[in-house]
């Protein structure tokens, strides 16, 4: 049986740990909200910059995986909202490409465009673990990361990216205006002052075929 995420632990020293076990979600007391179901798109709707495209001509699923084209410019949001939970993205960039860019988007509100107002976890290639700021979207993080070209971008403390097209984990921690991020196992990234509001997730399309396995988050509300 393959091992089951089954809960994330927030102490109050604001200490991050995230278990994998091979035992019931509901032994644990968490539940394991799919966003992603392993077959089509179902909860999702997407923005793209091309409205004459259409959805299916850039997303699709194959065997489990969800495929994203990279072009033209936009992303998936999941329909419902969600304020704070953990999250777990499993990504790789196309066996037979060139790695490119996407991301993770992180409490999305406000209009749809290119691009809405969220806080970043980079996918870019052997980026991940970076923080983009998007439309003015706050975040305090260490001022030693901050990206001096680019303020809004604030560079991750170590990278632990395993090379492409091998498949990388993020887990993401959003609770309150805190955001924890963490790349196959390590913490590589975080920072408080978020903006506390209920948002949309989102996957970027943005230039770089990228597969997803796993969509999936624990709600912390």
């Amino acid at each position: 049986m393959r091992a089951i995420w089954v809960a994330g632990l927030w102490s109050l020293c604001g200490v991050w740990s995230a278990l994998d076990a091979q035992s019931d979600v509901q032994a644990q007391g968490a539940v394991v909200v799919k966003l992603f179901n392993g077959r089509d798109l179902t909860g999702w709707k997407a923005y793209l910059a091309d409205p004459n495209v259409k959805i299916d001509d850039v997303w699709r699923v194959e065997n489990g995986i969800l495929i994203c084209k990279g072009e033209p410019l936009g992303y998936i949001y999941t329909e419902k909202d969600y304020k704070n939970y953990l999250l777990r993205v499993e990504w790789r960039w196309a066996p037979d490409k060139r790695p490119g860019n996407s991301g993770v988007l992180l409490r999305v509100h406000g209009d749809h465009k290119i691009w809405p107002r969220s806080v970043e976890a980079q996918l870019m290639h052997m980026n991940a673990g970076d923080f983009w700021l998007i439309d003015g979207a706050p975040l305090q993080t260490d001022p030693a990361y901050v990206d001096k070209n680019a303020e809004r971008h604030r560079w991750r403390k170590k990278s632990a990216e395993r090379p492409a097209p091998e498949w990388n984990r993020y887990d993401i921690l959003v609770y309150n205006d805190k955001i924890v991020l963490m790349v196959n196992g390590e913490v590589v990234n975080e920072g408080t002052g978020a903006e506390v509001i209920a948002g949309k997730i989102a996957l970027q399309s943005e230039g770089g075929e990228i597969h997803f396995r796993t969509v999936e988050l624990i709600p912390l509300d």
